[in-house]
């Protein structure tokens, strides 16, 4: 389990299967909607009651520890955290399938801006879902001979934002306990206070509710927080990424030709490694949780989804703050997003302003890279 995973999870996996069905338009397939019906379908049909599970002895001791506490943790949302009581999670779906979608992100091959796609309901996002790994990789090949810089991502869990009844999936019990509760609160917050088209705003809001969500659940259930190592490392991998992600936004924004581009694009991956290797072997003592993520061919691409989920955290848990409890922030940050979007974020950056210690008050609920080690 992962930080990019993590990411993921939240930052690309908002959409309406069924509901974009009635999108179809410009180049848009109707494959490409054809198999979100059935993906959606098909885990509608295969959802069974975790009620059903919990009293069924024959079932296995362990799955049914973990959805026991995936209960309690969906109680706690809405008993203690304002978030919506609805009978999303209250159902299990085993998937045939390590992830129950695979997320393909583009860019070209001398920019960072991302290739988007616009839908009723979620907005425009960066990526499109897949429910076969094969065609993603498919519909990825096919971008990379037009000269795109692609990445295929596997996506444990994803929220139709209250459309349907989500499900607990065999995918997020990858997650320790308090990782899947605080998954739980986040897809949760999505359904309380979404904005279509804003990823920053939405990723931001529902990151700070499952860390606080996560922060008092340990609480709650007397448990000690956190070390912050883990932590510490994943804010620390993350600012290495945006720092080379900076420096590729100068040199492509550049005069330089494009073959001096191409260079200087591999040269700082090249950099990238290095930062990292010293890292790791500096302070990190030798932690090697990012090593496949980074010996994987770096793209823009695979850049695309670092920073975007925590960009306004900091500016929530002073909105919190300021609110004093849950329904009053809420309140709150739905009135932020019926703003026109330069006013939300003005808002947003005064916030900021007002309360820059706030950063890393409130503890983060999940966090590390796809192919990071448990």
């Amino acid at each position: 389990m992962s930080f990019l995973s993590s990411i993921l999870d939240r930052i690309s996996a908002l959409w309406v299967p069924l509901l974009l069905a009635g999108a179809l338009g410009g180049c848009t397939s109707l494959s490409y909607y054809d198999q979100l019906v059935e993906g959606q379908l098909d885990l509608l049909r295969r959802s069974e009651p975790v009620e059903s599970i919990l009293r069924d002895q024959s079932r296995d001791p362990e799955l049914r520890r973990r959805l026991a506490l995936a209960q309690e943790a969906r109680a706690f949302a809405s008993r203690e955290l304002g978030l919506p009581d609805n009978r999303s999670y209250r159902r299990y779906v085993e998937l045939d399938r390590p992830y129950v979608v695979w997320n393909l992100f583009a860019t070209p091959e001398l920019s960072l801006t991302p290739l988007t796609h616009c839908f009723p309901i979620a907005g425009c996002v960066a990526y499109r879902g897949y429910y076969r790994q094969g065609a993603a990789r498919g519909a990825a090949a096919l971008l990379q001979l037009e000269g795109w810089d692609t990445y295929v991502a596997g996506i444990e869990a994803y929220s139709t934002l209250g459309w349907f009844d989500d499900p607990i999936l065999s995918s997020m019990l990858r997650w320790d306990d308090e990782r899947l509760a605080a998954l739980i609160f986040h897809e949760l917050a999505h359904q309380r206070v979404y904005v279509p088209g804003d990823t920053a705003f939405n990723e931001s809001f529902a990151s700070f509710v499952e860390r606080e969500g996560a922060r008092q659940w340990r609480a709650a259930r007397g448990l000690p927080p956190p070390d912050g190592r883990t932590e510490r490392q994943r804010e620390q991998f993350t600012a290495l990424i945006l720092a080379s992600r900076e420096r590729l936004q100068q040199l492509y924004a550049s005069e330089l030709d494009e073959d001096a581009k191409r260079a200087g694009k591999a040269a700082e991956f090249e950099r990238l490694r290095a930062e990292y290797r010293r890292l790791r072997d500096g302070e990190w003592q030798g932690d090697r949780r990012y090593d496949a993520w980074m010996a994987a061919p770096l793209n823009n691409a695979r850049l695309l989804p670092f920073g975007l989920y925590d960009q306004w955290v900091p500016a929530f848990t002073a909105l919190y703050r300021q609110a004093g409890d849950w329904a009053a922030f809420y309140a709150r940050a739905a009135a932020l997003g019926r703003l026109p979007v330069e006013e939300r974020q003005r808002t947003l950056r005064a916030l900021l302003a007002e309360n820059p210690a706030v950063t890393g008050a409130v503890q983060h609920g999940t966090g590390s890279t796809e192919d990071e080690k448990r």
